[in-house]
This record gives structure tokens, C-alpha cells and sequence, in this order.
């Protein structure tokens, strides 16, 4: 059986059942939460008592939607949802999301349930999302459409990106979490999916529909089981061929994964053995939630990647030392500057200076000096090195402003790809990251960070070589455990 996923992710129309106007009821928030992302599509609330809600005029059944809708969402208490599905069906409603828990995961009466549902959905052609999920969210500029209780809404991207993040998640606390950080850290997430009990769509099914689409740049996934693993294996190395998956696997220690089996029902997997499987499908594994969080920052301005040969710039000794340690650490290269490169610092820099990679121009340095390093690095490195690190300590005797005004203008016509970290006391911290970020060079407070970053971009292409193997697209693995 096809499933396309569009319906999930973009439905010209959806019905609501359970709909109400209290906010935080679960109902509420799915009507509070379409309305916020500018959903243009037809909303039917479908609730017993009738009327109008969040200014839609709604209906008292299912059975009274008409004509049908692309998707159904299903937001009432349990033990009603199967007779719900039952009206969805025989109203030749076919998309489901179903939202509640109650399943799988709730003991013998649920485990009943949900084996009744998978019966019900196989006889009547039914593709169901969830249950015992969070919701989809999917901000592509065209068609913005939310239908989640989570708190709030992720960035998105401008019409016409092609840098969007998709959050793919076995856990709906975690989804919640990274779309906070990506509105603090204004990372371009476009979507997020809480997968939930997975009676019909697994991550690789989100994954193989999401890394389709234009919009999206790239996939970070958190998963902790996997029904199929030929099957997500296939799809993630599709997708991967074209695009970075990144991925938190959750039960990785004996104490995580017993937890991770009462969650999910996954089977534990020792470090060894999650690496091997993430070379093998293309995947480029981080081992926590903060990395993942770096990930995302990295990819959402690099989404192709980056090579390993890195030139640290810094004004400061310290710091330019333990971004060098982490920087091989990370697996990326320093290699010696290039001959033309050196000669034309040593005579434009302090002699105190360390002409060399890491480059110190000392703490005293100013735009002059910032900017003299940044050009000669342009017109005479560029075949050495594939990214520069520069790294900006801000003393007190020395006035920040025309120093980020001078980078983020020299940013602007870079013939390398930047990342710039900052510092100590820093009182116009958010003005100056701003200045930068406007000029496309992403920014950390932490040189580590930054270079953990660089770390995570430069193992992607040599994945995605090894991935370019597997042929098929995504399109052509997407159905096959359905078929």
C-alpha cells in the first residue's frame, strides 16, 4: 500500500476531532497552535456540542464533514478513538493522527486497542500517525500547517531556503525541547515530528517524505528503536547521498537502555555497535543532546557540509589553544600557513604576534589588524584551507563594534566559509552575534563549540561519498515495509 505523506505535512483540509476552545485543553491547543503557524487550509472543529470555535463553525460528527478531509486529527479520550476511526473511514477520511496515548504503551487494554486499530486500518485502507505522539509540525513557507499541543512553534525558514531542519523524534519532551532552543539560538527548524507508538509511520518513513522536499536541508533525528533496520538503513543512505541525517541515539548504557526499552520497547545497543550502524547508513552520530543542538546550528548554515583543513584566527593565546585541541580532536586538519600567507603577516603584524595556525594578532588587536589577517587569508589561502575559525576576545582597552563591523563587511564577499566565536564580559553580546549573523557567519559563545561544530561539518562528506552508492531515492524505499 502507497503512503504519501503530504496529507500529514501539508492537508488543504483537516477536521479536528475534539476540538474546543479552551486552550489548554488538548483539543484548544491543536485548534490555538493552526491558527499561529497561518494554516490556509479548511478547518472543520468537529465537537458534540456544535458552534463555532477559534472561529471555524463546526459540526457534531465526523459522519457530518463534508466533503471529506485530507486529514484527520484525533484528540479525545481513548477508549472513543477506535469508533472515531470507524466514522473517519466510512466518511472516506483515510489520513489519520491520532494524538492521545492509551496504546501500545498502556498494559493489556491498550496493547488491545492498538491491535484493533492496526485491524481496522489494514481493512479499510487507513494510514494512521501516532498515537501517543506530540504532533507534526511542518513550516514550509508555502503551506505553513501545525496540528501539535506542544508549546510553541519552531523559526521556520524564508520562502525560497533550501536550509530548513527537520527534528524527526521517538520523544515529545525532546521535540518540545529543541524547538526552544532553536527560537533562542534562531536555528531555521522548518519541522518537527513526534513519532509516537509508530503503528503505521516510523522515523524512516518521516525521514525518506522529509528528505524529499526542497525546503529541507537536513534531518536530525532521535530515535531509541527500530522496527526495520534494512529498511531504515536503505532510506537513511538515500537520503544521506544528498543530504546530512544526523542522529541522537537514546540507550547507548546499560541504565539508558533499560530505560529506553520501558519507553520505546527498544533493544539496548552498546557504542561500538550504534557507530557501525550509523557508517552503514549514512549517518552522522552525535552522542548527546547538546551536540545535536551544535549540529543543528552547523548544518542550518553549512547544509552540504564542510572539508577538515580549518585556520584558527584568533587574538588571544588560550583560547586559540584549546580550539586547536579540539579541533583535531574533531578529526579536522591545521595545517601550516601558506608560504605568501606568512610572509605578508609577518610584516603587517606585531612582532609579538604568532604568525602561524592558530594566528594570534595578540588582545590588543583591532580592526586594522582583524582586517588586514582576514584579507591577506583570502587572497592567499584559499586553496589551503577549507574553512576559517576566527576567534574574538574582547579586553577592556579595546572597543569591540569596529571590529565586527569590519568582519561581518569583509563576511559579506568571504571566499571562505566562517564561523566566529566571542569571549569573556561581552556587553553587546546579542548586537555584535546579530551583526554577524546577518552577515551569514554563524556564532558561539564557546571556541570549543565552534570547533565541534567544524568537526560535525567536515564528517559529512566523506558519508555522504560512501552514501552516493546506494542509488535509489528515498521515494523508492518509502512504502516497502507496507508493501
Amino acid at each position: 500500500m502507497s503512503r504519501d505523506l503530504a496529507p500529514f505535512f501539508a492537508p488543504r483540509s483537516i477536521a479536528v476531532v475534539g476540538a474546543g476552545e479552551r486552550a489548554t485543553s488538548s483539543g484548544g491547543a491543536i485548534m490555538q497552535m493552526l491558527r499561529l503557524a497561518g494554516y490556509g487550509g479548511r478547518v472543520v472543529p468537529v465537537n458534540p456540542k456544535g458552534g463555532t470555535i477559534f472561529g471555524y463553525d463546526s459540526v457534531t460528527s465526523i459522519a457530518a464533514v463534508d466533503p471529506p478531509v485530507d486529514l484527520a486529527v484525533i484528540v479525545i479520550r481513548p477508549d472513543a478513538i477506535l469508533e472515531a476511526c470507524r466514522e473517519a473511514a466510512d466518511r472516506g477520511i483515510r489520513n489519520l493522527l491520532i494524538l492521545p496515548g492509551g496504546f501500545a504503551e498502556a498494559g493489556p487494554a491498550g496493547a488491545a486497542r492498538n491491535e484493533a486499530l492496526l485491524e481496522l486500518a489494514t481493512e479499510r485502507g487507513l494510514t494512521v500517525a501516532g498515537p501517543n505522539c506530540a504532533g507534526i509540525i511542518h513550516l514550509d513557507p508555502a503551506w505553513r500547517f501545525a496540528a501539535t499541543f506542544l508549546r510553541d512553534l519552531p523559526p521556520g525558514t524564508a520562502a525560497g531556503a533550501s536550509n530548513g531542519l527537520a527534528f524527526i523524534s521517538q520523544s515529545g519532551a525532546l521535540a518540545e525541547e529543541f524547538i526552544d532552543k532553536a527560537n533562542a539560538r534562531c536555528l531555521p527548524l522548518t519541522s518537527v515530528v513526534s513519532v509516537g507508538n509508530a503503528v503505521h509511520l516510523g522515523v524512516e518513513d518521516y525521514l525518506a517524505w522529509l528528505g524529499d522536499q526542497p525546503e529541507i536541508g537536513a534531518a536530525l533525528l532521535y530515535v531509541e528503536s527500530i522496527d526495520d533496520h534494512e529498511r531504515f538503513r536503505e532510506v537513511a543512505r538515500a537520503v544521506a547521498a544528498r543530504k546530512p541525517v544526523i542522529a541522537l541515539f537514546g540507550g547507548r548504557t546499560d541504565v539508558g537502555g533499560r530505560a529506553a526499552a520501558a519507553h520505546t520497547g527498544a533493544v539496548a545497543n552498546d557504542d561500538a555497535a550504534i557507530d557501525a550502524f550509523c557508517d552503514s547508513c549514512g549517518i552522522v552520530r552525535v552522542e548527546s543532546l547538546r551536540r545535536l543542538l551544535v549540529a543543528a546550528k552547523a548544518f542550518g548554515r553549512f547544509p552540504q557540509g564542510l572539508g577538515r583543513r580549518a585556520l584558527i584566527l584568533s587574538n588571544s593565546g588560550g583560547p586559540g589553544v584549546i580550539c586547536a585541541d579540539r579541533a583535531v580532536l574533531e578529526g579536522l586538519e591545521l595545517r601550516a600557513l601558506p608560504k605568501a600567507m606568512a610572509e605578508v603577516l609577518r610584516q603587517q603584524l606585531p612582532a609579538e604576534a604568532s604568525v602561524a595556525n592558530p594566528l594570534d594578532l595578540l588582545a590588543d588587536a583591532r580592526a586594522d589588524r582583524f582586517g588586514a589577517t582576514f584579507e591577506a587569508a583570502m587572497n592567499h589561502a584559499t586553496q589551503a584551507y577549507d574553512m576559517v575559525l576566527m576567534i574574538h576576545v574582547v579586553p577592556f582597552m579595546v572597543d569591540a563594534a569596529p571590529v565586527i563591523a569590519r568582519l561581518a563587511e569583509l563576511a559579506e564577499t568571504a571566499r571562505l566559509p566562517l564561523m566566529h566565536s566571542m569571549m569573556g564580559t561581552l556587553p553587546g553580546k546579542a548586537e555584535w552575534f546579530a551583526t554577524m549573523e546577518a552577515a551569514g557567519v554563524p556564532t558561539f559563545n564557546d571556541v570549543e563549540e565552534m570547533a565541534e561544530a567544524a568537526g560535525l561539518l567536515a564528517r559529512y562528506p566523506i558519508l555522504r561519498n560512501a552514501a552516493q552508492s546506494a542509488v535509489p531515492s528515498p521515494a523508492a524505499f518509502r512504502d516497502r515495509k507496507h508493501s
